[in-house]
């Protein structure tokens, strides 16, 4: 199995990483091995396989770029093969339709959702919709001035997509049609006011959903109508604990592959909160927050195989791994632990 790393690389960032890292990963032990770095590219963030696992596309954080990457089927490697404008600034997320023919992008500070066409060879064609995200903006003066989608995730359907919107306090639903997106029935769902909803992830089983709000540190759980895209709030539970006093955002949310356990990270509190999921009701319950074994847990992610998360300490320039106890969800160090420039997206390839 293969990893790839994206990684923050610019000054303005302050940043320390070469570009995308491609790690042989050690099933059993979930340790990482270097095989291949490819570097000069510009904050290659958020990566994308698609389900052959022969393209890799990539967004390019505070630029207006994405990129597609053919990938060797022998040894992984990548190579560019082109690149497209969002025509939006800083695209943070993206995602590509059930039929795998478009790719739809999140720019976060162009506050529209980016709708580009893919080519057979799986390049990416000419941008062919461009779809502002419009309402009220939050109360928080410097991270709400305005729309900031900052996630674009489609539902077990493939007929909806979902969009937390930190800027605006919604998650957006929208319909996918024909190549086009579209506002559903139920366009979206209001948060608690100054929350920063972030970023989403759907129970495997349960009609559930679950959004990790950045600003306030908490998790929601909606009800999730799969008929219409609509989702429908039952619970907030906080990231942190009680004991916890000072500052900390909220970053990712993963679910694991059977619907026992969610996992969040924090900022500031650099951890990983861990919930049991009741398997009738879809509940969290708070359990603990593990140390994520560096500074500024930006992303982590569980290895297809649930037997390992990794977390991406973007300040440390570190990917620490634990050992997932499947049956009780707790995370424990393994020892594991590698240098790697701001990271901030780890996906797998068998």
């Amino acid at each position: 199995m293969l990893a790839y790393v994206g990684s923050r690389t610019t000054v303005e960032r302050n940043a320390r990483g070469e570009g995308i890292s491609v790690y042989r990963v050690d099933e059993e032990l979930g340790e990482l091995e270097l095989v291949q770095l490819v570097g000069e590219l510009v904050n290659p963030s958020y990566l994308l396989l698609n389900r052959r696992g022969d393209r890799l596309y990539c967004v390019h954080g505070d630029r207006s770029e994405v990129s597609a990457f053919v990938v060797d089927p022998a040894s992984g490697h990548l190579t560019l093969l082109n690149q497209q404008s969002t025509e939006g600034r800083n695209p943070v997320h993206l995602a590509l339709d059930p039929s795998e023919q478009h790719l739809i992008v999140s720019n976060h500070i162009g506050a529209s959702l980016a709708v580009l066409p893919i080519a057979e060879d799986g390049s990416l064609l000419p941008l062919s919709q461009l779809l502002p995200l419009e309402g009220p903006i939050g109360p928080h003066r410097v991270e709400q001035p305005h729309a900031k989608p900052h996630f674009n995730l489609f539902d077990p359907s493939g007929r909806f997509i979902l969009v937390p919107d930190k800027g605006l306090d919604r998650i957006f639903s929208f319909a996918f049609v024909e190549g086009r997106l579209m506002p559903a029935a139920s366009p979206f769902v209001a948060t608690r006011e100054g929350a920063g909803p972030r970023h989403l992830a759907f129970h495997p089983c349960l009609a559930m959903a679950y959004v990790v709000n950045e600003l306030d540190s908490t998790v929601t759980s909606y009800d999730y109508e799969a008929a219409s895209g609509a989702l429908r709030p039952r619970q907030i539970l906080p990231t942190l604990p009680t004991s916890y006093t000072g500052n900390s955002r909220a970053a990712g949310i993963s679910v694991d592959g059977q619907g026992r356990f969610l996992y969040a990270s924090n900022r500031g509190f650099d951890s990983l909160a861990v919930y049991a999921i009741d398997d009738q009701s879809g509940l969290l319950e708070f359990v603990t927050a593990v140390p994520s074994g560096g500074t500024t847990p930006r992303f982590f992610t569980l290895a297809p195989n649930g037997r390992h998360l990794f977390a991406l300490n973007e300040d440390s320039d570190s990917i620490v791994t634990f050992a997932v106890d499947t049956e009780h969800g707790v995370l424990e160090a393994t020892g594991s632990r590698i240098t790697c420039g701001s990271p901030v997206c780890m996906i797998f390839s068998a």
